[in-house]
């Protein structure tokens, strides 16, 4: 195997680039927004993620690109601090977690690729896969086509290539929930993350020295669509009756175009990950709510996985099944536990205790991936 198409330049199309090409493996990554463009809030990332980028040898420039901390606090929805949980460090001498921009994350993988050899082509899609057995033959949306040993889709939770090789698979479902995101000047005392539970549930992440980012997540029957011209006083609505630590900040919130607003879906798929030669990664095949924190990192360990089962498989499709065991009871929890959390605080499932969910989180995610 000597070449490799990913389709999708997000954080598991980047990360499966860079370990491809760490195995020597040529890799041509496509994405499908000409500008290359993230939006400008913050992801958590846990200490599986730091101990997948020390891997990556991405470590530093990783860490230096975000903000390290050690512990989550957890309080009531009334703002009484009812616990706070020791995360553990699974590299010496490193954060147990990093709350990073996606920009900034992306900046880090995004220049990584490029410096290890990868070819990134931006504002294309795929139009047909066409695969012999022998290798796939890949047609673009500009015209152009290839042909690839192997072809990885990491095209996201509407993953085209997933609707390609699957076209039975169950549409990702509406959770009855979504999340509201905004970025704030960064209080001094929000040194690690701060989780508010509630029926709304809210949540403070630092990012950078100077910089946090707030996550809201609220009910929302019928997944109502909310316009872009009123999207901060939405979000300002949604925080009345907040603790006076969240309340305060509502009124910062005045930007409607700085407002990140996501209906919340999942997916998993059961079945296999790959069809012959063409495979899939990341939320193309287990996206998750993000209760847990856990939806990029289990797209970072993906990619590294997948590199390494192909690295040492006689075939390509060898290695695809090899990946997929390695990594469904681990991606499966995390959607499940994720959405148990999400459905329990709607009032569609029984109540999760936050600070258990997450302490069993970080027993999981600590093993060894």
């Amino acid at each position: 195997m000597t070449s490799v198409l990913v389709i999708g330049g997000g954080i598991g199309g980047l990360t499966a680039a860079i370990a491809l090409r760490r195995e020597g493996i040529a890799v041509e990554v496509i994405e499908r927004d000409p500008d290359w463009s993230v939006y400008g809030v913050g992801i958590i990332q846990q200490s599986n993620v730091v101990r997948a980028m020390k891997e990556l040898d991405l470590l530093d420039d990783y860490v230096g690109a975000g903000f390290g901390y050690d512990y989550v606090s957890v309080f009531l929805p009334n703002g009484q601090k009812v616990a706070q949980i020791a995360s553990p460090a699974l590299v010496e001498g490193y954060p147990a977690n990093v709350g990073i921009g996606r920009r900034a994350l992306h900046k880090v993988l995004g220049d990584r690729t490029i410096a290890a050899g990868a070819v990134v082509r931006l504002g294309l899609t795929v139009t047909s896969l066409d695969d012999d057995g022998e290798g796939v033959d890949v047609v673009f949306s500009d015209g152009t086509n290839g042909r690839y040993d192997i072809v990885v889709g990491a095209d996201g939770l509407y993953s085209q290539t997933r609707g390609m090789i699957f076209p039975d698979t169950p549409a990702p479902e509406f959770t009855g929930q979504a999340v509201w995101r905004y970025n704030f000047a960064r209080p001094a005392d929000v040194t690690g993350l701060h989780a508010y539970e509630g029926p709304i549930g809210v949540g403070l992440v630092p990012l950078a020295e100077d910089l946090m980012y707030m996550y809201l997540t609220t009910p929302e029957p019928g997944n109502p669509r909310y316009p872009r011209e009123r999207l901060a006083a939405a979000m300002r609505e949604k925080l009345a009756g907040m603790p006076p630590a969240i309340a305060g900040l509502a009124a910062q919130i005045v930007d409607d175009d700085a407002v990140v607003y996501k209906p919340l879906e999942w997916l998993l798929v059961e079945g296999p990950w790959h069809k012959g030669r063409v495979a899939l990664l990341g939320d193309a095949v287990h996206a998750t709510t993000p209760h847990l924190g856990q939806g990029g990192g289990m797209a970072i360990e993906d990619a590294i996985v997948l590199a390494e089962e192909l690295a040492r498989a006689e075939t390509p499709e060898a290695g695809f099944a090899a990946y997929r065991d390695r990594r469904f009871d681990r991606c499966a929890y995390i959607v499940r536990e994720s959405l148990a959390i999400c459905l329990g605080q709607i009032g569609k499932g029984p109540r999760v205790e936050q600070g258990k969910a997450t302490h069993d989180m970080f027993a999981v995610t600590a093993a060894p991936i």
